[in-house]
């Protein structure tokens, strides 16, 4: 995830607000093509945190969801606004997700095979010159995405577990069924036998054990001094650009 590049948080704004700043600032620097997915709710749903998110709710005079979580927009609005500024924001993806049958909810149910039997996906794409200009208008229209999920969610659930869905199918020739099950068979072969096999290289030869401990040791000590692969990255960028620097700062 580091050597990806990926923004590392804190949840908390006031420490998180100059590393997003930076990362996103250096990948419009370079042109990157980005694919940024955001949580803005923050956290699974639970009891807890359905709770949680009905005392926002109260304190805002908004209305109470059962679904959906009410989203944070700030990290959404600021991210947004970035982008934009720097020219690299082509649309916004709204993804609302389903499980008609069953919500596996921690690493307990994956270790029981509890897997999920179907999952849906409802995707709406609004191009970047459909979104409203002011930081104000930003949060109102991420807050009505959210209405409108609540409504999309009771109604996938109290009807025929399925999204209402207007037009035609086209499935892409990449994407056809026989090509999924073989690519989800040999992922499968794959995995099943990478693991073992590296276990008895890392065994059987010396050369192979040097080879994963030096790699360990550089990993973690780069984590340790200088925060993660990508703010090396980040740094060398601006030493060999002559960038300002700031002080990003990534917690894991």
């Amino acid at each position: 995830m580091q050597a990806a590049a990926y923004i590392f948080i804190q949840r908390k704004w006031k420490d998180d607000k100059s590393h997003f700043e930076d990362m996103i600032d250096y990948f419009c620097n370079i042109h990157e093509p980005l694919q940024l997915l955001i949580f803005p709710e923050g956290t699974d749903l639970t009891e807890n945190s359905t709770a949680r998110s009905n005392e926002f709710a109260e304190k805002n005079g908004l209305q109470k969801y059962e679904y959906v979580l009410h989203p944070r927009t700030t990290g959404f609005t600021f991210v947004v606004d970035r982008l934009r500024e720097g020219k690299n924001l082509d649309a916004v993806h709204d993804i609302t997700v389903a499980y008609p049958h069953n919500i596996p909810q921690t690493e307990r149910h994956l270790l029981l095979g509890d897997f999920p039997k179907e999952i849906h996906f409802h995707v709406h794409r609004y191009p970047v010159a459909s979104l409203p200009a002011s930081k104000e208008d930003l949060q109102l229209w991420c807050h009505k995405r959210w209405e409108e999920k609540e409504a999309r969610l009771r109604s996938f659930y109290q009807g025929e577990k399925n999204f209402a869905f207007t037009g035609q199918t086209v499935i892409p020739p990449c994407k056809s069924e026989l090509r999924v099950l073989v690519v989800k068979w040999l992922s499968i072969l794959y995995w099943t036998l990478f693991s073992p096999a590296m276990c008895l290289l890392i065994y059987f030869c010396s050369l192979a054990r040097w080879y994963f401990i030096i790699i360990i040791v550089i990993l973690v000590l780069q984590e340790r001094l200088f925060g993660g692969l990508e703010l090396i990255e980040l740094a060398c960028y601006r030493f060999l650009h002559k960038q300002p620097h700031l002080n990003a700062k990534k917690n894991e």
